[in-house]
């Protein structure tokens, strides 16, 4: 396996477009998905052949094993800080009662920390719990130097067995943050993963999503033999990665018990100097609440 994604699937693993602040010029939100060219009408229709049953499941049985590996490769420095979660998810900031009152968050799927550590050096007032599949990366939050165990705490955790419940409070937490977590579990866990989170959210609690949507060029530039089902490849690493339409995000937020706020699709532009190229990014940026959504402030 190559160190690093090939650079045909680059932008498929998100560190170099999606940590940067999608608040540019040229971006534009949508309810309707990404209209194709005729050229990339073919190439997805002439995507028929599977990666085979065999491989799948070794895949889902070895994807915490390839996730450790990404980290072991790329430590801290694969992914930038996400210093643009404030701005585009104001909950972040000003979900509070009162002005006094310690936000609980939950960053389900946490990485390096490149999210929680930007959020509590902005504010004092904040405590996260901050899980992720790999043990590595969590260790790696750990070392921080902006880890302190009075303000945070992290955990190994798979989402879709592992109960949040042994580390977090059932009903305690404020904001729950899922921010390209869920195209890297298969499809047919994802419910799973999603039902967790939903246990430990407060009623009036929110879930902040963002991640791949349908037809972002890193899904129009998987090769042949990279395709594990309906918008969902593999790549060379071995991780995985799924592409969401709005419309089967907010069928599996709602069969967890969770109702949209919001739920667009993010279009941008990301020009890549290297090839000379300019190429649509699709992403999906999405609000879900147990509240009914027309109570929701």
């Amino acid at each position: 396996m190559a160190c690093f994604p090939a650079p045909e699937e680059e932008e498929a693993v998100g560190s170099k477009h999606e940590a940067t602040s999608p608040r540019v010029p040229g971006q534009t939100r949508t309810s309707a998905a990404r209209a194709l060219t005729q050229e990339e009408l073919d190439r997805l229709g002439s995507e028929r052949a599977l990666v085979s049953g065999f491989k799948q499941l070794k895949l889902e049985k070895e994807a915490q094993k390839n996730w450790d590996l990404f980290y072991k490769r790329n430590t801290t420095n694969f992914f930038k800080d996400r210093h643009w979660t404030t701005r585009e998810f104001e909950e972040l900031k000003g979900c509070r009662q009162f002005e006094s009152q310690r936000l609980v968050l939950l960053e389900a799927g946490c990485g390096v920390g490149n999210c929680i550590f930007p959020l509590l050096e902005d504010d004092l007032n904040i405590f996260v719990y901050a899980c992720d599949f790999s043990p590595r990366a969590v260790e790696f939050v750990k070392k921080n130097p902006l880890y302190c165990p009075e303000r945070c705490c992290a955990f190994q955790c798979d989402l879709t067995k592992d109960d949040l419940r042994e580390n977090v409070p059932e009903g305690s937490v404020d904001v729950i943050t899922l921010i390209f977590v869920l195209s890297a579990i298969h499809p047919d866990k994802m419910k799973l993963a999603l039902q967790n989170i939903s246990r430990v959210l407060k009623p009036e609690g929110i879930v902040l999503f963002r991640d791949y949507g349908l037809y972002d060029h890193a899904m129009l530039r998987f090769k042949d033999g990279s395709k594990l089902g309906e918008n969902f490849y593999v790549r060379q690493d071995g991780t995985r990665s799924y592409f969401f339409s709005k419309e089967i995000l907010a069928e599996l937020f709602k069969e967890a018990g969770l109702q949209p706020v919001a739920n667009d699709y993010v279009l941008r532009e990301t020009v890549n100097k290297k090839e000379g190229l300019c190429v649509p990014r699709v992403f999906l940026q999405s609000k879900f609440s147990r509240t009914d959504p027309s109570q929701s402030s």
